[in-house]
C-alpha cells in the first residue's frame, strides 16, 4: 500500500514538473516577444500569449485538484545534506540558479509561510477588516463598484461617439471674445478707437514751461499805432525777416 502511494506520489509530482516546464516556456517566449518584438507586436497577439499562460494554469489547478493526485500538503520536506560547497548537478536541475545547497539558502527555499513582514502586513489588513463594519463595508464596495462601472463605459464606448461630444463642448464653450479681437485687430492695424489728442507734458506746446523753465509759450496779438490787431510795424517785419535769413544755413 505504501509502495503505491509512493509510485502515484511520484507519477504526480513527474506530471506537475512536465506542466509547470510548458508554463515557463509560454512565459519566456511571451515575455522574449515583449522585450524583442514590441515594435510589430499586435494586440491580438498579446491576448493570445495571455490566454495561453491562462489556460496552461488552470490546467495546473486542475491537476492539483484531481483526486488521483496526492495532497502535496501532507508532504513534508527535509533537508538531509546541507553544505556551502557548489553541487553541479543542483545547478544542473534548477538551471543555474541555485548553485549550492546551504543553510543561508535552505530557509527561503524551503519555506513554507510568507516572509515575517509579509504577515505583519496581512496581520494588520485582518485587524481593520474586522474593525470595519458592515454598513462602511457595502458603502466602499457600491463606491468601488461605481467607479469600475464608470470606467468600463467610458473604455467600451468607441473613439467615435466620444470626439464628437468633445467637440459640441468646445464649440459650446469658447474661450474668446469675438468682440474683443476685432477691436484689438482695428486699433493695431488702423489704429481705430484710439485718442488722436496729445496728452499734457512738459515740453507741450501751451500746456507749460519749456525746457530749463524758460517762458511760456502763448498767442501774442501785435497791435499797430492805430490799436487794430493783425497789423505788424514794419521796422519789426524788417528785423524779423533779417533774423531768419542769418540763421539760414543757405543764408550765412
Amino acid at each position: 500500500m505504501q509502495q503505491r502511494e509512493e509510485k502515484q506520489l511520484e507519477a504526480s509530482v513527474d506530471s506537475l514538473i512536465s506542466r509547470v516546464a510548458h508554463l515557463k516556456n509560454a512565459l519566456n517566449n511571451f515575455i522574449y516577444k515583449l522585450e524583442n518584438e514590441f515594435e510589430r507586436l499586435a494586440w491580438p497577439s498579446v491576448l493570445d500569449n495571455f490566454a495561453l499562460v491562462s489556460g496552461q494554469l488552470n490546467t495546473i489547478n486542475k491537476l492539483l485538484r484531481n483526486e488521483k493526485t496526492p495532497s502535496f500538503r501532507n508532504q513534508v520536506i527535509i533537508p538531509l545534506e546541507l553544505s556551502p560547497d557548489r553541487d553541479d548537478e543542483l545547478a544542473k536541475l534548477t538551471e543555474q540558479r541555485v548553485p549550492v545547497f546551504s543553510h543561508e539558502i535552505v530557509p527561503d527555499h524551503l519555506r513554507t509561510k510568507p516572509d515575517p513582514e509579509v504577515e505583519e502586513m496581512e496581520k494588520q489588513l485582518s485587524a481593520e477588516a474586522a474593525r470595519l463594519g458592515p454598513e462602511a463595508a457595502q458603502k466602499q464596495i457600491q463606491t468601488l463598484n461605481k467607479l469600475c462601472s464608470n470606467l468600463l463605459e467610458k473604455l467600451n464606448n468607441p473613439r467615435e461617439d466620444r470626439d464628437p461630444e468633445s467637440s459640441a463642448i468646445r464649440q459650446s464653450k469658447p474661450s474668446f471674445n469675438p468682440a474683443d479681437t476685432l477691436a484689438l485687430v482695428g486699433a493695431v492695424a488702423f489704429g481705430k478707437g484710439l485718442s488722436k489728442c496729445r496728452p499734457p507734458g512738459p515740453g507741450a506746446p501751451g500746456q507749460g514751461p519749456m525746457m530749463g523753465g524758460g517762458p511760456t509759450l502763448q498767442q501774442v496779438t501785435i497791435g499797430g499805432a492805430s490799436g487794430q490787431p493783425g497789423k505788424m510795424p514794419s521796422s519789426i517785419k524788417t528785423n524779423i525777416k533779417s533774423a531768419s535769413g542769418s540763421m539760414h544755413p543757405y543764408n550765412r
